[in-house]
């Protein structure tokens, strides 16, 4: 399992959670707020004391009675300070910022972890295990063992990654409970957005054509060219001056299956043919016979039966859609603003960075 799925595994059933709250609750280490932690500050003698000599686990931050350690932050940072050493941009400043960005999701996660014991919010063994066997029929796993290999080729232990899926669970009970119950989607506004995205519930055009085909491969002589490109020459004008299409297909085609069905094409929308046969069709108006078309392995002569324009997908079949996609926007808005609420309401103490980096 590469990276990227690994990371569907995880995050299968985080929506509109927040961000960074998936990882181990003991990213965020509760103590006595009291504690002084590693600091030789106390002894130096001066009136302006030196630098401690060992602070990574300073506090950095008071969540009511929670704390978070500048070891926490650091821990947490980690992966993006090697995103950034790759880029070659990990410097000084750099590093500030990726920590307040780092210490700011902690102090969110730590209110959320604290609603959730709140709300008394729990999660049962059965729903673990209904969670895990989705994850693994989402992301193609055979088996228990299999995920065990997968999660140990990345680091990460089936009892970890199981305390993670029990987190990502209580805190969508949370989102259900405080937000997402809260959020209604009428039916004036899907229509609204229905009418506004009309081209995002247009069908494609589509096309229905014929050919005739002679084939030389990327082999052939150029005495074998000439001498196919003649022959579908005299044919492109017995075509153009009336003779039935298919009946000229099934006699000249040199593939196989044209010359049973007449060199039907079938029905196709862009992006399903050859770049130089579509090119081809879509400049064609219905009826019309094109000129001789070159490709590596031959020559084509193309008629186009049909252009089928793209139908809009009646409101009713795509209402459903539409309704998730609302849900979904308001739920993240409500849950921004739930946040902030939430925040707002707390003891948050920010202690400066600056001073401990």
């Amino acid at each position: 399992m590469n990276q990227r799925t690994l990371a569907a595994v995880t995050t299968s059933l985080t929506l509109l959670l927040l961000c960074g709250c998936a990882g181990n609750d003991s990213a965020v280490t509760k103590q006595p707020v009291e504690a002084t932690l590693k600091s030789d500050q106390s002894s130096s003698s001066s009136d302006k004391p030196d630098k401690p000599k060992n602070i990574t686990n300073a506090i950095v931050a008071v969540v009511n009675d929670d704390i978070i350690t500048l070891y926490n932050v650091n821990r947490e940072a980690e992966p993006a300070f090697a995103e950034a050493k790759k880029k070659a941009v990990l410097n000084d400043a750099a590093k500030s910022q990726i920590r307040r960005m780092v210490l700011d999701r902690l102090v969110e996660k730590k209110l959320t972890d604290q609603k959730i014991k709140e709300l008394n919010i729990k999660v049962s063994e059965e729903e673990i295990r209904q969670a895990i066997d989705d994850v693994r029929k989402q992301n193609n796993i055979p088996s228990q063992e299999a995920l065990v290999a997968a999660l140990a080729a990345q680091g990460l232990s089936f009892d970890q990654y199981r305390i993670q899926l029990q987190e990502q669970i209580e805190k969508l009970k949370l989102v259900s409970m405080e937000v997402r119950a809260k959020v209604h989607v009428g039916e004036t506004e899907m229509r609204d957005y229905y009418t506004a995205n009309l081209s995002k519930y247009t069908e494609e055009e589509s096309f229905r054509a014929r050919h005739i085909f002679f084939k030389t491969g990327e082999k052939a002589t150029s005495e074998e060219i000439l001498r196919a490109r003649a022959t579908a020459a005299a044919v492109l004008i017995d075509a153009r001056g009336g003779k039935d299409f298919a009946e000229l297909a099934t006699k000249f085609s040199e593939d196989p299956a044209a010359r049973k069905d007449g060199g039907d094409l079938g029905s196709f929308k862009k992006g399903d043919m050859q770049p130089d046969l579509e090119k081809t069709i879509i400049s064609l108006k219905p009826g019309e016979i094109s000129d001789l078309v070159s490709t590596p392995i031959g020559f084509h002569i193309i008629k186009l039966e049909a252009r089928v324009a793209g139908a809009v997908k009646p409101f009713e079949n795509v209402k459903g859609d539409i309704e998730e996609i609302i849900y979904r926007k308001k739920s993240e808005e409500r849950f921004s603003q739930w946040a902030k609420e939430l925040r707002g309401k707390a003891s948050v103490e920010i202690k400066p960075l600056d001073g401990l980096m």
